[in-house]
């Protein structure tokens, strides 16, 4: 509940460089738990993302461990969208699937990995959500997300945004049969958001998150990025996306409202907060012209935003 898109995902600005987890020189060393929280704590801090005022909002326990869930997602988010080449990015991939074995193994190397020690122990995270998120990367690294079949995107959502939504979900206090429901539908939401908003940058990366039953409706007989947002059809596909998206914030409203407040409120700022950023992107339009303008929440937004989602809900 991408969001926290990672997961697609925990979207910033800038390109990363493929870095292996830094494993240091004994294996079996104990990374002091300060120095685990304070890196992972520079990582949110330092990524401007539109989550971080959610997560402020939360206790202090689940708010570090949001924050070490984050910073992992972001990690290896970076390496699916750095530089390198597939061979290393998959292998880098490889390395963080190994990573999170000895984590629940009880050695991990990681600073991040150590940071999500304690919140695994404490919230019960589930070894399988990890995985899922790396195999979701993998399908991003692979170069397979490129108009690829409606079915081929929902496995990616739910792997990318549904996995972080089910992390994400246990530590709010949301119990597993709603948790995964709500991880579900938000998690798709926000992506599909994410998908309508970094149109122009995913193609830079060669990437297309757009159903390939869409195009073919559109009349759209490209799955070129770049070609795709030159045509003239563009703006009919991106509305039946937003149309997709509405779906499942309406799906994760009626799950929401089953929830307790306390345990709903981050989920609802979330909810809210892309919720008003679509409403900004068809407002700015989808046209060849348009999809390059970028539309942005400011901070004052954003903290207002989750003033509100509290108060209302």
């Amino acid at each position: 509940m991408p969001p926290i898109s990672s997961p697609r995902r925990l979207r910033r600005s800038g390109k990363a460089r493929v870095r292996p987890p830094q494993v240091p020189d004994d294996p079996k060393a104990s990374l002091p738990l300060s120095r685990a929280r304070d890196a992972v704590r520079a990582i949110v801090t330092g990524a401007g993302s539109s989550f971080y005022w959610a997560l402020r909002l939360l206790p202090r326990d689940r708010r570090e461990a949001m924050y070490a869930v984050y910073a992992f997602c972001r990690t290896v988010d970076d390496i699916a969208d750095g530089d390198a080449g597939v061979d290393r990015k998959l292998e880098a991939l490889a390395e963080w699937r190994d990573e999170i074995r000895r984590l629940y193994a009880g050695a991990p190397r990681h600073v991040v990995a150590r940071a999500l020690v304690e919140p695994i122990r404490r919230f019960t995270l589930h070894e399988s959500d990890f995985l899922a998120l790396i195999d979701g990367l993998t399908m991003d690294a692979s170069g397979r997300m490129c108009a690829p079949l409606l079915l081929d995107l929902e496995l990616y959502c739910r792997r990318g945004a549904g996995a972080v939504g089910m992390l994400s979900a246990s530590i709010f206090g949301v119990r597993r049969p709603e948790g995964r429901s709500l991880a579900l539908s938000l998690g798709q939401a926000l992506q599909f958001v994410n998908f309508l908003r970094d149109f122009a940058e995913d193609a830079d990366q060669g990437r297309l998150y757009v159903p390939r039953e869409l195009l073919a409706k559109a009349g759209i007989d490209t799955r070129d990025p770049h070609a795709f947002l030159r045509h003239p059809n563009l703006p009919v596909v991106a509305e039946a996306m937003a149309v997709m998206a509405e779906e499942r914030f309406r799906a994760a409203r009626r799950v929401l409202k089953a929830v307790p407040r306390g345990p709903a409120q981050p989920a609802w700022i979330m909810l809210e907060t892309y919720r008003y950023l679509l409403d900004r992107l068809r407002r700015r339009g989808f046209a060849p012209t348009d999809v390059n303008r970028p539309v942005r929440i400011g901070r004052r937004r954003l903290l207002g935003i989750a003033i509100a989602a509290v108060l209302r809900h």
